[in-house]
Order: C-alpha cells, then sequence, then structure tokens
C-alpha cells in the first residue's frame, strides 16, 4: 500500500509542475501583446480535461485507498 501512496504523491507533483510549465509558458510568450483573451479559453480547456482525465480517477482511487485502509483497520 505505501509504494501505491508514493505513486499517487509522483502524479500530483508531475501535475503540478507541468501547470506550472505551462503557464509560465504562456505568460512570457503573452508579455506585452493583446493575445491573452485567445489564450485564456486554451488554458482554461486543458485545466479542465486535466480535471476530467487526472483528478477524476485520482480521487476513485484515493477513495478505495481510504475504504481499504478503514476496512483493513
Amino acid at each position: 500500500m505505501e509504494k501505491k501512496n508514493q505513486s499517487i504523491g509522483v502524479f500530483i507533483i508531475a501535475s503540478a509542475i507541468i501547470w506550472a510549465i505551462v503557464i509560465i509558458g504562456c505568460s512570457l510568450k503573452l508579455k506585452g501583446t493583446e493575445c491573452f483573451n485567445e489564450i485564456v479559453y486554451i488554458i482554461s480547456t486543458g485545466a479542465t480535461l486535466h480535471l476530467i482525465f487526472i483528478w477524476g480517477p485520482l480521487a476513485v482511487l484515493f477513495k478505495k485507498i481510504k475504504n481499504n485502509n478503514v476496512d483493513g483497520s
């Protein structure tokens, strides 16, 4: 069970690093331009898809781990 908890942590950290790079990259590229309004839609779509496809399954996994810990105690 310890290994699963560590792998979940890796996903969380990787997710944060990826989104930090995306946001910093977009802000650097848009610095001083009027394109920000166009890019906001791309970033919000990416964030929404990220929540659905990454955090949705992770939430299910967290719930299973919690239920296994409660049942196994």
